[in-house]
Order: structure tokens, then C-alpha cells, then sequence
């Protein structure tokens, strides 16, 4: 265990979140994503994982150490519901509630069409997969800078 650091934060996910660059995209994805396949053809080429807990836990996670993108208006995007793409689902609700949160402001989450979705998350940084057993809970996270220290 380490001080200050969220305790599902791995070593190999702290790895992958220090690594990344601005405007580097990770995938969080639940358990019937094709995480293994698709995280082959990422840059980091492996999939990681946060087993034991949904998106939401997650996220709240993840978001307690890596900035979101503020050169972009929707630094996270979710997968859109097939035939539905304007239906968000709780599983997506809370998430948004989590970066909300995470912001201390209001904001809004993207969407992006299922098949577009996997072609996005090939090309992301990497992909870490949860237990998340709700359909629809993958997300796309553009990470962001931290300012200079005054």
C-alpha cells in the first residue's frame, strides 16, 4: 500500500496512467468488451486490469490521479446503446457523475457509435478492464496536463 494513491490503482495501471501523454486515450471497459483482443493493438499492447469492481469504482479511481483533456470539450466519451444512441443507461450515468465529481464541474460526457467505439480503442493507449457485468459500460478517457506549480 501506498500513501494517497487509490488502493485498486495496481501497479501495472499506475504504470500505464504515469506513461501516457496529453491527448493519450485510455479504454475502461466492462466484462464483455473484447479487452484482450483489442489491447493487443494498443500502444501499450496488453490488457490491464481492476477485477472486483464495475466502471463506476473504477473510474472514481483512475480520475483521482489522471487529468482530463481541458483543450477538448469532451474528454470522455461513452459507447452509444445499439439502435439507441441518445438512451444513457445508468451504468453511463454514473459515470458521468464521476467525472463531474473528479472536475468539480459539470462535464458532459461523449458518445461515440459501438463499432466506432472498438476502432477508437485500438488505436488508445491502452485498455483496463473491469468486472463491470452492466452492458454499455466502456468509456474512453483522453488524459489532460497538470499546470505548472506557482
Amino acid at each position: 500500500m501506498l500513501k494517497n494513491l487509490h488502493p485498486l490503482l495496481n501497479a501495472d495501471v499506475l504504470y500505464a496512467l504515469r506513461a501516457m501523454g496529453h491527448g493519450d486515450e485510455l479504454v475502461l471497459c466492462d466484462a464483455n468488451f473484447p479487452a484482450d483482443s483489442v489491447a493487443r493493438q494498443t500502444v501499450l499492447g496488453k490488457v490491464l486490469r481492476i477485477d472486483g469492481v464495475g466502471t463506476t469504482e473504477a473510474a472514481r479511481a483512475i480520475l483521482s490521479v489522471l487529468p482530463l483533456d481541458n483543450a477538448v470539450e469532451q474528454p470522455v466519451r461513452r459507447m452509444e446503446i445499439m439502435g439507441e444512441p441518445a438512451t444513457i443507461p445508468p451504468v453511463q450515468q454514473e459515470l458521468q457523475q464521476e467525472v463531474n465529481q473528479a472536475e468539480g464541474r459539470a462535464r458532459p460526457l461523449g458518445s461515440i457509435e459501438r463499432f466506432a467505439f472498438y476502432e477508437a480503442a485500438k488505436k488508445a493507449y491502452c485498455v483496463i478492464a473491469t468486472g463491470e457485468r452492466r452492458f454499455y459500460g466502456c468509456f474512453l478517457l483522453k488524459k489532460g496536463v497538470l499546470p505548472p506549480e506557482a
